[in-house]
């Protein structure tokens, strides 16, 4: 068990009063009424309630964090969210439940990700990627097979700090699982969920930069004409620029050479964008950004840093451009990696969660993920729709860890709902990749549809 067990690490405390359903219903409300004011997004009245609850059950309002996420990019793309289906909201944030690759169900977690005892509390890692996985057995002394077992065991015997120490020295992804803060999330959610900066940039001391930005026919999609460069990878960003490339831009996402996507999750969430492979320190990727309207950067700040890719610099030397940022733990850990389920863990999610009150658990989906996602899309569609009527570029930026701040600061409840059964089948959509039958959740956002991915790597990178 963990070392220490004082009331904030208890699954069943509530450090914030009210924790009703419909408590927790009203916050989604809140939610969606504060990230509508601070997008400066117009749109129809939001039912209060929402007329059904999303059936994602847990402690936490993970249900209420999904319908507001959704609903702000529905919003932004001009429509209500009175017509969102709650079941298709929850079919979307599972979509790793509904995904089949030929017809079989893709293993989608590595051995080497998961929560593990040490000698003096738990640890959670994340091994997905092959370099990941790689460097939590050299962190840990073991052969390149090692098994579940071996890992187990070389965990056990280490205290939770030297087995972060071990992993994370060698390359590795590693977090304690932590007790909730509640000072620290009080703190974080003194910062807007999406922050927002303005770049002045006069036109007479910059080039006039190419763009695509026609206004489009009224029956068109809203962001049709518009170029998004996608700089993102694993769920969130993806999630972004997959809802942009829905919403009708043209999405171009581009990989390093020597980072190839897992194939189930470029597949998962790849829809309507093309997929190049470029070095981003070519001139290449500055040409594509010329003619961009707007870039998606989910790289570590550190990382985009040594890239060049500063946000800053890049809405100053692109004027108009939108330039959206995404990061796991904000831009004051710069160079921390991390994955929705290692800030569930660091944030005291996992333990609010746990089913007994000794292992830890986790929420329903990657809900951070997700919202953080959906999020974004809108912050990136709502200025992209008020370009014409600005000067200057934009930069707006999200965090998973800042997301996990306001899921803990809604209400709660004392246990989670009964998990609720229901057909899947009407929630999916199905595509031929190349000759590869592929059956993906369709979109959360109502009366939009997919288009196909297409498979990693397998266009030019060009607009």
């Amino acid at each position: 068990m963990p070392a220490s067990t004082d009331d904030r690490r208890s699954p069943r405390a509530s450090a914030n009063g009210e924790s009703d359903e419909g408590g927790q219903r009203r916050a989604g409300v809140d939610l969606l009424a504060r990230v509508q004011r601070e997008l400066g997004l117009a749109g129809a009245e939001v039912v209060s309630p929402p007329h059904r609850a999303v059936p994602l059950p847990s402690r936490l309002a993970t249900a209420d964090l999904a319908w507001a996420s959704v609903s702000a990019a529905m919003l932004a793309a001009g429509r209500s969210p009175a017509s969102l289906d709650p079941e298709r909201i929850a079919t979307a944030y599972r979509s790793d439940r509904v995904l089949t690759i030929s017809g079989e169900a893709p293993p989608v977690w590595s051995v080497y990700s998961g929560f593990w005892r040490t000698s003096d509390g738990w640890i959670r890692t994340h091994g997905n990627y092959p370099h990941h996985a790689a460097g939590l057995r050299a962190g840990l002394r073991l052969r390149d097979d090692a098994a579940v077992d071996a890992v187990r065991d070389a965990l056990g015997e280490r205290t939770t700090t030297a087995a972060i120490v071990d992993i994370t020295t060698a390359g590795g992804l590693a977090v304690a699982v932590a007790a909730e803060e509640p000072a620290v999330d009080r703190a974080l959610r003194e910062h807007p969920l999406l922050e927002l900066v303005r770049i002045d940039t006069t036109p007479a001391s910059h080039a006039p930069r190419a763009t695509a930005a026609t206004p489009p026919p009224p029956a068109s999609l809203p962001l049709q004409g518009m170029r998004v460069l996608d700089l993102t990878r694993v769920i969130a960003g993806p999630v972004c620029s997959r809802t942009l490339a829905m919403l009708g831009a043209d999405v171009l996402r581009i990989d390093p050479p020597h980072l190839p996507e897992p194939e189930w999750q470029h597949l998962d969430t790849g829809h309507g964008k093309r997929s190049a492979v470029l070095d981003a320190r070519t001139s290449r990727l500055q040409e594509l950004l010329a003619h961009a309207d707007a870039v998606v950067l989910g790289y570590r700040p550190a990382a985009l840093d040594r890239l060049g890719l500063q946000p800053e610099v890049l809405a100053r030397r692109y004027p108009r451009l939108v330039v959206a940022q995404l990061s796991a733990w904000g831009v004051e850990n710069p160079e921390r990696a991390g994955f929705d389920s290692l800030v569930q863990a660091a944030s005291g999610i996992s333990f609010i969660e746990s089913a007994d009150g000794d292992r830890p658990g986790a929420l329903p989906a990657q809900a951070l993920d997700h919202s953080a996602g959906y999020l974004l899309a809108a912050a990136v569609s709502a200025l992209l729709r008020r370009r014409p009527q600005e000067e200057g570029s934009w930069i707006v930026r999200a965090s998973l860890r800042r997301v996990a701040a306001e899921l803990l600061g809604m209400p709660r409840s004392g246990e989670p709902a009964a998990e609720v059964e229901f057909d899947t089948r009407p929630h999916v959509a199905r595509f031929d990749v190349d000759g590869t039958a592929l059956v993906t959740a369709r979109p959360a956002l109502a009366g939009f549809e997919y288009r196909a991915p297409h498979k990693w790597g397998s266009d030019q990178p060009t607009w």
